[in-house]
């Protein structure tokens, strides 16, 4: 299966970018037999889409992080497939039932921010199911008796696959189902999808696959559906060079989605991915968005050399998501990398106000007569 020609295929144009809300993708929701099955803290509607009518049943949600919109993006392009009117997709329809809420947070989606409008994480809510979107979520899993859980997510920048400098483009984890992390039937299910969209990735992606950590929490979605017996799988959406639009990444998440389903079509033979699962690179905190290298600075009457990095903010301006770029980190840089480095090779830093970078102070310089705006060379 051509996975990329399939995505250009399928790819929903309307929607792009960061910044992806209700207003957005009301009106692809209402293309299809959609129900609302509950509001927001705002009363905002959250839709349920139901696709299929195989045995094989499969709940997704996006955007339970408000500010997480990328995988949205590729929900919608496997809808499109799904609608296809394909051998392929007729294929999966009639083997699969898809449960799919598009936007679980719809407040936080408005706002671009992580929590909901009572600032609460949905994702530390399974047990308290303090939210109306907690038990949303609920009542529809325990509804619809999924025999597979997809919790759709996105990372920061900051995530490597390892150690060795190579960005997490997209991440996975089949989460721990007690304290222990131990491995039952359960996990393993979902660690065999997870190995089977692995390989298909690293055909496109090699070694920007990650794993990410598997941390026993009860109180995240992920963990208590996975304790309750569902095979659970997190996806997270992370950077590929210069996709601070995550257009690139959508594909990649596309292929990922695709790519799981016809393996789980296709293998009805319960397989042991234990070891191939573990081989996956775990995601590390190894990155900012830039690094300064060999640095000049006078501090004190005294020149030195210095490397410092600058990280992006996400900040939410008139309807759009800008990426404003501050000093983040000073020295300390052995073990991390820059998704984009610039060697000042013993220029000197100005500012117009001091001689060194100050944390949290917005990455515009000069490094001699390199000019640096918003983080990047001008």
């Amino acid at each position: 299966m051509d996975y990329l020609a399939l995505h250009q295929q399928h790819k929903e144009e309307s929607i792009s970018g960061r910044y992806i809300t209700l207003e957005d993708i009301e009106s692809l929701i209402l293309k299809h037999q959609a129900e609302i099955i509950g509001q927001s803290v705002l009363e905002k509607p959250i839709y349920k889409l139901q696709f299929g009518t195989g045995k094989t049943r499969i709940l997704m949600w996006s955007q339970m992080h408000g500010n997480e919109g990328t995988t949205t993006k590729a929900m919608f392009d496997l809808i499109n497939f799904l609608h296809s009117d394909t051998k392929e997709s007729n294929t999966i329809l009639d083997n699969f039932t898809f449960c799919m809420l598009p936007m679980l947070n719809p407040d936080g989606a408005k706002l671009y921010t992580r929590e909901n409008a009572n600032k609460i994480d949905l994702n530390r809510d399974a047990q308290n199911l303090s939210q109306p979107e907690s038990i949303v979520l609920r009542k529809t899993f325990e509804a619809f008796q999924p025999n597979y859980c997809y919790n759709l997510h996105d990372q920061r920048t900051i995530y490597g696959a390892g150690e060795d400098g190579n960005s997490a483009t997209v991440s996975f984890l089949a989460p721990a189902y007690n304290q222990e992390r131990d491995i039952n039937e359960v996990r393993i299910k979902a660690m065999n999808v997870i190995v089977a969209m692995n390989k298909t990735l690293q055909q496109f992606i090699p070694n920007q696959v990650g794993r990410f950590d598997d941390s026993f929490n009860l109180n995240c979605v992920g963990d208590t559906f996975q304790y309750l017996n569902v095979p659970t799988v997190l996806f997270e959406a992370g950077h590929f060079a210069n996709d601070y639009e995550r257009e690139i990444t959508r594909k990649y998440v596309f292929t990922a989605l695709v790519s799981g389903i016809k393996f789980l079509n296709e293998n009805d033979i319960v397989r042991n991915e234990i070891d191939d699962y573990l081989k996956i690179s775990q995601n590390k905190v190894v990155f900012y968005d830039f690094v300064y290298k060999n640095v000049k600075i006078n501090y004190d009457n005294n020149e030195k050399i210095i490397n410092f990095a600058a990280q992006f903010k996400e900040v939410l301006n008139h309807g759009k998501v800008s990426l404003e770029a501050e000093i983040a980190q000073i020295d300390n840089l052995e073990n991390y990398f820059g998704h984009i480095e610039i060697d000042a090779k013993g220029e000197t830093y100005n500012d117009g106000e001091s001689n060194f970078p100050v944390l949290e102070k917005k990455a515009d310089f000069y490094l001699g007569n390199i000019k640096i705006v918003n983080g990047a060379q001008a």
